[in-house]
């Protein structure tokens, strides 16, 4: 059982300094404890219902969310696209 224990607590430790270090910090906080569990598989299944206090999240952009990649084409082409955008109507005086 403690055999078990330590090598869980030793690569926890391991990743989470790799994490530590990809951020150019010397010390391991909670942060790097959450994204080195998270971004593991099997420590991601072991400790699936686990909360890290002060870990926060791990960093994720729906791709739905993202700017979308524009055409260096020309203008027409956008126009095209949006006839709506193309041709407006005058605005009614209030």
């Amino acid at each position: 059982m403690a055999a078990v224990l330590e090598y869980l607590a030793a690569e926890v430790l391991e990743l989470a300094g790799n994490a530590a270090r990809d951020n150019k910090k010397n010390r391991i906080i909670p942060r790097h404890v959450l994204l080195a569990v998270r971004n593991d598989e099997e420590l991601g299944k072991l400790l699936a219902g686990v909360t890290i206090a002060h870990g926060g999240v791990l960093p994720n952009i729906n791709p739905i969310l993202l700017p979308k990649k524009s055409n260096k084409g020309g203008g027409e082409d956008e126009a095209a696209k949006s006839p709506s955008k193309a041709m407006k109507s005058p605005k009614k005086a209030v």
